[in-house]
């Protein structure tokens, strides 16, 4: 599958930049993807999967993002709702969603941000009224990745003041989208607007109970993301590198290489070390990941901090070295360079990771809660 993912990102990195220009990742890649075995590979082979362990997905994800962003943000949507719903779904459920998404029959969306709740999921205000055996959805919901071309959305909403999730198929009446573009970065993902004006759907698409819907199921997605997120950002400030130190060993100026100049040497070191940081980082997630189910979410904040900081890193220094050739339209760094800051904010933003894992860091090393004096923070 590793291999797939690398001579499927060989064959298209050609493309991607047209891609980027057109707003558009075409059928035929989601197609290719699906050709590839890389849409949920490491779902159970009964479900169409591959049963790919962490760490090569990891690695699929890096070949990919290396090439494409909005080619990995389909690998990782792809995974995010088969992850959710393979851990808390019915046997029913999976038993339905499950091989149609593996196989690409679906393209599925992920349909979780607000106007007022993006790092706050909890905000959402999204209803999903229960009226006998069907549920009702009413909601509006920001920067759907392929929302534009999604069948079936998995939706994060309140019932009873409970945080739900329910699967809303997008032919059904009152779903509406108002596609995006010219947005910063991920151009080619066919991002969307969704509105669901009162979608009525089967009550059996409810996916766990209500009350489960933001602490289970949306959290699995989210930390299923942000692991191919993590591992895509490598893939990027790995290419960006390889761009960079390209450029600068053949590239003379008044008779001079830009390899030859100091600076540029310690913008490559830097940014080649930062890249083997957050790889390791990422091989680390992947072995506590790879121990079970539920393992191993702390480690992919820290991978995915470290990673979108070094695609973000890299790909400005990359821009920089290239210089002219790093802001032509079909630059793969400068490509790179404004889907990186994108990279940055999805999936937990920086600050939100750094709260994280300081208080991670604290709860280790401080004082146990019972030893704290009345008053001092918990």
């Amino acid at each position: 599958m590793v291999r797939a993912a690398a001579e499927l990102a060989a064959e298209v990195r050609g493309d991607a930049a047209g891609w980027d220009r057109d707003g558009v990742l075409p059928a035929s890649a989601r197609k290719d993807m699906a050709a590839a075995g890389l849409l949920a590979p490491d779902l159970p082979r009964r479900y169409g999967g591959a049963d790919l362990a962490p760490a090569a997905l990891g690695e699929a994800a890096a070949h990919v993002g290396g090439v494409c962003s909005a080619l990995r943000g389909l690998l990782t949507v792809q995974g995010m709702v088969a992850a959710a719903l393979s851990r808390w779904g019915t046997r029913e459920q999976r038993d339905d969603w499950l091989p149609r998404l593996a196989s690409g029959e679906l393209t599925a969306g992920f349909a979780a941000t607000e106007e007022a709740a993006g790092s706050t999921l909890a905000a959402v205000r999204t209803r999903v009224e229960e009226t006998g055996t069907d549920v009702v959805v009413s909601g509006r919901k920001k920067w759907v990745t392929f929302g534009a071309v999604a069948d079936v959305f998995l939706v994060l909403g309140e019932c009873g003041g409970k945080p739900t999730a329910v699967l809303v198929e997008a032919d059904r009446e009152g779903v509406g989208r108002e596609p995006v573009s010219g947005q910063l970065g991920m151009r080619a993902a066919q991002i969307a607007h969704v509105t669901f004006d009162g979608v009525r759907v089967p009550r059996s698409h409810l996916v766990a109970p209500p009350g489960l819907g933001l602490s289970h199921v949306v959290a699995t997605a989210i930390d299923h993301g942000r692991f191919t997120v993590a591992w895509g950002c490598v893939g990027m400030a790995e290419a960006c590198v390889a761009d960079a130190a390209s450029h600068a060993a053949t590239r003379a100026q008044a008779g001079v290489l830009l390899a030859d100049h100091q600076l540029v040497r310690s913008l490559l070191a830097r940014s080649a070390v930062e890249s083997a940081g957050a790889r390791e980082l990422a091989r680390r997630a992947a072995e506590f990941r790879a121990k079970g189910p539920g393992r191993g979410v702390s480690e992919t904040i820290v991978a995915k901090y470290a990673a979108a900081a070094a695609a973000a890193s890299a790909s400005r220094d990359a821009v920089q070295i290239l210089g002219s050739a790093g802001c032509e339209p079909d630059s793969r760094a400068g490509r790179h360079f404004r889907d990186a800051k994108v990279m940055e904010i999805i999936e937990g933003a920086p600050q939100v990771a750094e709260l994280h894992i300081a208080d991670r860091l604290l709860r280790r090393y401080g004082p146990p809660p019972a030893a704290r004096q009345p008053g001092e923070p918990g």
